[in-house]
C-alpha cells in the first residue's frame, strides 16, 4: 500500500504512536502532529496545540486544554488517572471505589502519586469524605503504581531518522491484486485515485 509499517515486538502499537509523536514534535519542519485514535492512554502524548488527539469517529480534536476539559487532569497525569479509574481496553481495573471525578480532583491537586500524602488527614482539603478512598490508595499503593506503569506509554523508540521516511510512496503494483484477493478492491481504487491526484498536471 506504500505506507510505513513499524513491527512492534517488545512494545505495543500505542508505544509506536507515542514514539512517533515525540520524534515528530522535536522536528521543527513539522507543523502539527495528529494522533488519530480515541484511546485514553494516548492522551498522555498531547502537548499544547502542537501534538493533538483526533477522535476520527466524532471528528473532535483534543489539544492540551481539551484533555483537561475531558478528564479533569493534564496529559502528564493521564497514566496516574487511568491507574486509579482503570482502563478496560488495556485490561486493568483501577482501584476499588475510585471514579473519574475523585481521581481528577486528587490529581488536579497533586499531579502524580508520589506527591499524594499518605496521611489521610491532608486529603480533606481537596475532597470531602475521602477517608475510604485514601485508605484504599494507601493500602493498594503498589497496585496503583503497577497500573500506572501499564498505562505509561514508552516513547523512546527510534522508529525513523527523518520525517521524509514517513512520506507516502504510492502502492506497489502487487497491492491491487492483494486488495482484490482480500475483498478490498475499493481500497485499491482509493489508493490509485490518490496516487493519480499527486501526479503533476501535464
Amino acid at each position: 500500500m506504500g505506507v510505513v509499517v513499524w513491527p512492534m515486538v517488545e512494545l505495543e502499537a500505542d508505544d509506536a504512536l507515542a514514539s512517533a509523536a515525540a520524534l515528530l514534535a522535536s522536528d521543527s519542519s513539522v507543523e502539527r502532529i495528529f494522533i488519530c485514535s480515541p484511546d485514553k492512554d494516548l492522551s498522555q502524548c498531547v502537548t499544547g496545540e502542537r501534538v493533538v488527539q483526533l477522535v476520527r469517529r466524532t471528528r473532535v480534536v483534543l489539544d492540551e486544554a481539551g484533555i483537561v476539559a475531558k478528564f479533569g487532569v493534564s496529559p502528564a497525569s493521564i497514566p496516574d488517572y487511568l491507574a486509579l479509574v482503570g482502563d478496560s481496553a488495556d485490561g486493568y481495573p483501577g482501584l476499588p471505589g475510585w471514579g473519574a471525578r475523585s481521581a481528577a480532583t486528587v490529581l488536579a491537586r497533586w499531579l502524580h502519586f508520589e506527591a499524594i500524602p499518605s496521611d489521610c488527614g491532608g486529603w480533606g482539603v481537596v475532597l470531602r469524605g475521602t477517608d475510604r478512598l485514601c485508605q484504599t490508595f494507601v493500602e493498594q499503593r503498589d497496585l496503583a503504581f503497577l497500573f500506572r506503569n501499564l498505562a505509561t506509554l514508552r516513547s523512546g523508540d527510534r522508529l525513523f531518522d527523518s520525517v521524509e521516511a514517513l512520506r507516502w510512496t504510492e502502492p506497489t503494483p502487487e497491492f491491487e491484486a492483494l486488495a482484490r484477493r482480500l475483498g478490498a478492491a475499493q481500497l485499491a481504487e482509493r489508493a490509485r485515485r490518490l496516487a493519480a491526484s499527486r501526479q503533476p498536471a501535464a
